[in-house]
């Protein structure tokens, strides 16, 4: 395995957790009796409601990428032997 797949996996992987997390942010928005159509950057939106979507995002998206990367890595390493070049050290 090579640097060309890791960089498939691993940023595949990340690209697709975060549209997943993205969607569970809006759900749950949604379900919370918020306004199902909220813009952070629209200056109509109440300043309050922007910072709390957008940080909900930030926190579900970023935590989702991460987990997902931590997964192909931990599958890259299981399939190859070792971990992605990217992600090895001076030491390994």
């Amino acid at each position: 395995m090579g640097t060309l797949v890791w960089r498939v996996l691993g940023t595949g992987s990340a690209i697709l957790a975060g549209v997943i997390a993205n969607k569970l942010v809006q759900t749950a928005w949604k379900k919370a009796g918020r306004d199902a159509v909220l813009d952070p950057r629209d200056p109509r939106t109440p300043a309050r409601d922007a910072v709390l979507f957008a940080a909900l995002t930030g926190l579900a998206v970023g935590a989702a990428r991460t987990l997902a990367t931590r997964k192909a890595a931990q599958y890259y390493a299981k399939s190859a032997g070792h971990l992605p070049k990217p992600m090895q050290h001076g030491d390994a």
